[in-house]
């Protein structure tokens, strides 16, 4: 974790999404690994997550940058899920 000049907190990391979907009347296994940024109490929630642990993560896409089109996930909230 780091912190902005401001003092609020910032965590960066990764998160694999595995899940099947239904495409065209079947199914598909879908695997992605995204970038995360979190900011705030988030930042503090993600920093809490132990690895391969299962979390839903909600937020918006952007860019990582003003000269970038690489999509990163903004965390808004952050849950963990029982039994993973």
């Amino acid at each position: 974790m780091r912190f902005t000049p401001a003092g609020v907190p910032v965590s960066e990391g990764r998160v694999l999404h595995a899940s099947t979907q239904t495409e065209g009347g079947g199914e598909r296994q879908v695997t992605l690994e995204i970038a995360v940024l979190a900011l705030g109490e988030s930042a503090r929630w993600l920093q809490a997550v132990p690895l391969n642990e299962g979390v839903k993560v909600t937020g918006f896409l952007a860019a990582k940058g003003r000269n970038s089109k690489i999509p990163v996930l903004h965390v808004n909230s952050l849950e963990f899920l029982e039994g993973k």
